[in-house]
């Protein structure tokens, strides 16, 4: 070979090799530079959420202090241990917002918290993360539709048990023309959530410091 194409060929294969390594150094300070904010900003969605899923002025406590984790459970659809956020005025725990997984939406997972009073009545549900198609699934964040809010007050007894289904399958809950899949997969969530705290309640809602 040439020995000025082989002087060439190497130069140009050093260059990319050069180009390349400044490429992936940049992007790799580039990511560690705002990665702690993206956390941030996950982080303080979540918590606006979280107290959006809790009885506003009904507790006294920071939720986030007193969490306490949730096992790995087919009633929570949960495949790692999540968590579940405690309400007190006091010592009395008033509600709890649990981290559940509707498993089956349209396009996978969809991540939900479901606050739920002592009395065993929802306070509130919200998503917290989902792939379902934007634009069509829309509808189920807060901040879009008031859609989600159809499950506050709402209890395993009202609507009946048989009820827990969106109203184009004979039940008590709305859906959105075309987009059956989702709403129905998070009816069935919450009313899983709903079953796990009547199970486990006395070991959800514990008095502070016990």
């Amino acid at each position: 070979m040439d020995a000025t194409l082989v002087r060439d060929t190497t130069r140009t294969a050093l260059a990319l090799l050069v180009f390349s390594v400044i490429g992936a150094t940049l992007l790799s300070g580039t990511f560690g530079l705002t990665a702690p904010s993206i956390e941030r900003s996950e982080r303080a969605a979540k918590l606006k959420l979280i107290a959006q899923a809790l009885p506003a002025g009904a507790y006294d406590n920071n939720p986030v202090a007193d969490a306490r984790s949730l096992p790995v459970d087919p009633l929570l659809g949960l495949k790692r241990p999540g968590m579940a956020y405690l309400a007190y005025r006091g010592s009395t725990p008033v509600a709890v917002a649990l981290e559940v997984v509707a498993p089956d939406g349209y396009s996978g997972e969809i991540k939900l918290l479901v606050g739920i009073g002592a009395d065993g009545a929802l306070t509130g549900v919200r998503v917290t993360g989902h792939r379902e198609t934007p634009g069509l699934a829309d509808y189920i964040e807060i901040g879009k539709s008031p859609w989600i809010r159809q499950f506050e007050g709402k209890s395993r007894s009202t609507p009946a048990p048989d009820q827990w289904k969106v109203r184009k399958d004979g039940g008590a809950f709305d859906s959105m023309a075309g987009a059956t899949i989702t709403p129905r997969a998070i009816v069935k969530a919450v009313a899983r959530a709903l079953d796990y705290f009547e199970a486990h309640k006395a070991g959800l809602m514990p008095p502070k410091g016990t």
